[in-house]
């Protein structure tokens, strides 16, 4: 926590509103500084600022919060604490961990706690990697510190730094304050690094270049995967009204993705959904590691009875946090679980300022922080010379499930996957609910060439076919709920059993099956095929005037289907025996025919 006082600035509560605080005497307050506020030094930060008086919000709850109170400066920006300990913990949305403060306070968060963002006594393994004469420079790793049983995390040089190691301590056990290397900067002074960083949240840690996006986020999910997908280092949303599935289709994102880390933000949740995360994943295992995926994963609960200053914060403290893991070279995934609830909080605190408000009384200046927002994800080459990135994916509620309000709105101007959740494909137990007629992806083009080397040559291509017959079948259902399914042509009736072939055995997936709630590309691949090589030779039977009444009564369309829950991943050789019976359906139906 920040230090009372640092900065030797006092200022005078003379207003309070909720969350936000007008304070007089403080001329030489900073925008953006941190403050603590009042006797009980409530955390809070500068956001407005005159010549009389700034405006602070607050980060925990002001009842009993008087006139004349005193407002400390602290002379810091907000920031977060980086080093070993974020990984497989929980924190709220201002990086205090729940369970120190359980410890403190009980159940509920009291006002006021002083805990460490980070355990300071803890003592971590420590491999140096410097020795000393080295030259170092900003963000070269110094040292391995294996933070949980998956991950290794890296400490770096801070930004801006870099001069000649003058000493180093041999490995060993130490604590995060602990100083590991000492270097000569060319001024002459010496600098200590320790494995702790400070970094403001709402700016974005620096990079030497961004790269690229040209590999995809593989999610075990056929309709993401192969119909929607999303690149590392992308964007992509997750809209859908109340039931649809946003939480548990993020749920299994973080538990399948192939990213390295998962930082998950519970912004504005319920409590009980966050209790959910925490039971569920402390009791999964990763599936490359074999070891809790809680290993892998940071969850930032910011929960729906938090103050909404928290709130606004949290998602910054997330991205901040994944921005340092990807700084080590590795792929995070950030779900932000929702946008809409972020946005909320932005909108109490406008109209707690008094601010003219724009549509449906949201900030006018919504469209920004969003962009603000998803502009910090990229793939990037780090100072180190590894790659890293930064996938946001984020959930948006809009009420009564209209996607014409302004959070959908402006998220759709700023992402390049969109993946709409269908009340009606929900209440009909279609998981995952995202609906292929108005979802979209803008990163085929730039994956196209990884599907080709790295799945199929014709991966993309069969994807477009399948698309294309979805599509189709969404036209002819308009007509036969006109005029009936009888008057339809056999070559139109084709679409129709295949589209269903494809919904049912391909886009719908079953997220308890052991061999469907995760599927590799592979397997999509060639499922793809296998549906395509039935609709080929279905199309050619009835070219030949074979009539779809008589093709309708074999089981090949039902094995179809049941192929994701016949074939485990492990024995995706199997598969090719389905072009085989495919092909006895074709012999058997031509026999019968007297073709």
């Amino acid at each position: 926590m920040p230090e009372v006082g640092k900065s030797g600035e006092v200022g005078i509560i003379f207003g309070i509103n909720g969350s936000i605080v007008k304070v007089r005497e403080c001329s030489n307050f900073v925008m953006g500084e941190t403050v603590m506020v009042g006797e009980e030094h409530l955390l809070g930060e500068v956001i407005s600022m005159t010549s009389k008086e700034a405006i602070v919000q607050v980060f925990e709850d002001t009842s009993g919060l008087k006139a004349n109170e005193k407002v400390y400066g602290t002379g810091k920006p907000l920031s977060v604490i980086l080093a070993p300990g974020i990984i497989n913990n929980i924190f709220d949305g201002i990086e205090r961990p729940l369970k120190a403060i359980r410890e403190q306070s009980g159940i509920f968060i009291s006002k006021g706690l002083n805990v460490d963002n980070l355990d300071t006594e803890k003592l971590w393994d420590t491999k140096i990697l410097v020795k000393v004469n080295d030259f170092i420079s900003q963000g070269e790793i110094i040292a391995e510190v294996p933070e949980t049983s998956i991950i290794v995390n890296k400490v770096m040089v801070p930004y801006g730094m870099k001069g000649k190691v003058v000493s180093v301590v041999p490995d060993g056990k130490y604590k995060i304050t602990d100083t590991l290397v000492t270097i000569e900067l060319d001024d002459g002074r010496q600098e200590q690094i320790t494995m702790m960083q400070k970094w403001p949240i709402r700016v974005p840690r620096p990079v030497l270049r961004h790269c690229p996006i040209q590999k995809p986020l593989i999610t075990g999910q056929r309709v993401i995967d192969t119909l929607f997908p999303v690149a590392k280092g992308g964007t992509a949303a997750l809209p859908g009204g109340f039931g649809t599935g946003k939480t548990m289709t993020q749920h299994q994102l973080a538990k399948w993705s192939d990213a390295d880390i998962i930082i998950y933000i519970g912004c504005g949740e319920r409590g009980n959904e966050m209790t959910q995360v925490l039971e569920e994943f402390s009791e999964l295992k990763d599936p490359k590691s074999n070891r809790p995926l809680m290993d892998r994963t940071t969850l930032i609960a910011n929960t729906s009875n938090m103050p909404v200053a928290a709130r606004e914060a949290s998602i910054y403290t997330g991205i901040t946090m994944a921005e340092y893991y990807r700084d080590m070279g590795y792929h995070v995934a950030i779900m932000a679980d929702s946008t809409s609830r972020w946005a909320e909080a932005l909108r109490e605190l406008s109209g707690r300022l008094e601010e003219m408000p724009a549509e449906e009384g949201f900030p006018a200046y919504l469209a920004s922080r969003l962009a603000g927002f998803y502009e910090r994800g990229g793939y990037v080459e780090n100072f180190n010379g590894t790659e890293g990135s930064v996938t946001l994916i984020g959930a948006v509620s809009p009420q009564g499930g209209d996607f014409s309000e302004p959070v959908t709105q402006n998220t759709k101007r700023f992402v390049r996957t969109f993946w709409t959740l269908d009340k009606s494909l929900a209440y009909a137990r279609h998981f995952p609910a995202i609906q292929w007629l108005t979802s979209y992806s803008e990163y085929l083009d730039d994956l196209e060439p990884w599907y080709g080397a790295n799945v199929s040559p014709k991966f993309v291509e069969n994807r477009a076919t399948i698309m294309k017959i979805l599509n189709e079948e969404s036209e002819l259902i308009e007509i036969v709920k006109l005029i009936g399914s009888d008057v339809l042509p056999d070559s139109q009736k084709v679409i129709l059993e295949i589209a269903r072939v494809i919904r049912l055995g391909f886009v719908q997936q079953n997220a308890y099956h052991e061999f469907d709630t995760y599927v590799p590309l592979v397997k999509q691949s060639k499922m793809m095929e296998i549906i395509l090589y039935l609709y080929d030779k279905v199309k050619e039977l009835i070219s030949h005037n074979v009539p779809m009444s008589l093709l309708k009564k074999y089981d090949i369309y039902e094995e179809i289907i049941s192929i994701k829950y016949d074939v485990s991943n492990d024995e995706i050789e199997k598969l090719d025996s389905y072009f085989g019976k495919i092909d006895d359906f074709y012999n058997k139906v031509y026999e019968e025919a007297n073709l």
